[in-house]
């Protein structure tokens, strides 16, 4: 039976007011032992004793087989291939024939390994001190397909205001050029910025020792901050920004957005990260957003030049009128053909420089030893090549094969075809066979095909340029 407080007052009053043990026990219908070892104060409800049991499961040879188990780790010294508790219990059933249950054997393992519970320090950063940054995933649909996009977090440590970006790849260009995001959105720089030691920051080290990538190198010295990074394995070094990554994942990645573009999810993204300022964290003097205003006069001022965030390289234009970055091939006007041009990798995009000016853009693949064409680079040498067409790469890359079927099928000559391939240029083909189809009142056949999306608007200057010259 258990004995509540209320009981043990009842008992306690009736033997100080002179009432037998059996008195007391027939009044509230309490056994006599339990009566009688409650009414002198010798012992009380609360505070009950657990029984120490000597488990019979753990005999001497299941002992001795974790001791074993736990010795060989420490022979081998492979960090990763160690004996966990559950390969050990799998073992023992298999090998010794052991009866008992798993939770026995963690208990035992953890009691020889001496496993004792991590005690952190708080910390408390100064308005402008410090930033935490750190790189997370998360699923999306883009276009409709479901991919996997980086997404880069940082926090400043004093106000805790986060702002995420999401990148395709996470590479040294994503990385610099998400620094100076986010430098942008808050409006300055810290003193700090503390980072773990992945590749796009640590040429090689750790830690304290860690050495910078040229990168972030020119970047913290242009910016005037001091980068630091963490010991290996301890995250909670950088405890606000690994919370930061995990909170966009649940609260603003789900459900999992549908976009358009990644454009379109980074200003879902920055949205939301304006929204959280008007939270107040608990055991804060204030909101976010009113921490953030302190926080902000302290950040450093931002530097007057705009920092190079691209790889860039200096290439020869090949004779299929493409260069080659990072093992792809992009295109170019054929007219540049064998010309020494300057290419910038950007995050997302490419950028083809001949004497400082722009003669192509391109969206960044992320696939190796691939080639990708604009069709209005190709369209002038087209004009020449009439039985090249069908079978161009540029035409074949650009063009759905039912639009080209239909191309086939209903031009009657050469010139026509060409026109509508730069119309195709200029607007889209599913614009121009959208048009096309609706003149001559034929059913419009459904699709299933998506293709790459090209920014068209950057080349209406050289479509313009390139027709004029084919009129001459």
């Amino acid at each position: 039976m258990i004995i509540t407080v209320e009981d043990y007052k009842k008992i306690r009053q009736m033997y100080l007011s002179g009432k037998s043990q059996r008195q007391i026990a027939r009044k509230l219908k309490i056994s006599r032992n339990t009566v009688s070892k409650y009414c002198e104060g010798f012992a009380v409800p609360w505070d009950r004793k657990v029984p120490e049991r000597e488990t019979t499961v753990l005999t001497k040879e299941v002992i001795t087989f974790i001791q074993e188990c736990l010795d060989e780790d420490k022979k081998e010294h492979i960090k990763k291939q160690r004996h966990t508790a559950k390969r050990i219990y799998d073992r023992l059933v298999v090998e010794k024939g052991f009866n008992g249950g798993e939770s026995t054997i963690r208990a035992k393992v953890k009691e020889i390994k001496g496993l004792k519970a991590k005690v952190f320090v708080p910390l408390i950063f100064l308005p402008g001190e410090a930033m935490q940054i750190d790189w997370g995933s998360a699923k999306i649909y883009l276009n409709g397909e479901r991919i996997t996009v980086n997404l880069f977090c940082a926090r400043l440590c004093f106000s805790c205001t986060p702002i995420v970006l999401a990148y395709r790849r996470q590479n040294q260009e994503s990385f610099l050029e998400a620094l100076v995001r986010t430098f942008n959105f808050f409006g300055g720089v810290p003193e700090k910025v503390i980072f773990d030691n992945g590749k796009v920051a640590v040429k090689e080290g750790f830690g304290i020792n860690a050495k910078k990538q040229a990168g972030y190198t020119a970047l913290s010295a242009h910016y005037g901050f001091e980068a630091l990074f963490c010991n290996p394995a301890q995250g909670h070094e950088k405890g606000l920004v690994e919370g930061l990554v995990g909170w966009s994942r649940r609260n603003i990645l789900v459900p999992i957005p549908k976009v358009e573009s990644l454009d379109e999810l980074n200003q879902l993204l920055e949205n939301r990260c304006l929204g959280y300022r008007s939270h107040q964290i608990r055991g804060k003097k204030a909101s976010v957003g009113e921490m953030f205003k302190e926080e902000k006069e302290q950040l450093r001022v931002l530097p007057g030049y705009k920092f190079e965030t691209a790889k860039c390289s200096n290439v020869r234009v090949s004779t299929y009128s493409t260069v080659r970055f990072d093992s792809n091939d992009y295109s170019v006007p054929t007219n540049y053909c064998g010309s020494n041009v300057s290419v910038k990798g950007f995050a997302e995009t490419i950028e083809i420089y001949f004497q400082g000016k722009v003669i192509g853009t391109h969206n960044r693949c992320l696939k190796k030893h691939c080639s990708i064409y604009s069709l209005e680079h190709y369209l002038p040498i087209l004009e020449t090549r009439k039985r090249a067409v069908f079978n161009a790469a540029p035409v074949v890359q650009n063009l759905p094969p039912e639009f080209i079927n239909w191309l086939k099928k209903n031009t009657s000559s050469h010139k026509e075809l060409m026109n509508l391939l730069w119309e195709c240029a200029e607007h889209g083909w599913k614009d121009v066979w959208q048009n096309n189809i609706t003149q001559a009142n034929f059913p419009i056949i459904p699709h299933q095909i998506e293709v790459d999306s090209v920014n068209l608007s950057k080349y209406d200057e050289l479509v313009a340029k390139n027709r004029s010259a084919k009129c001459r």
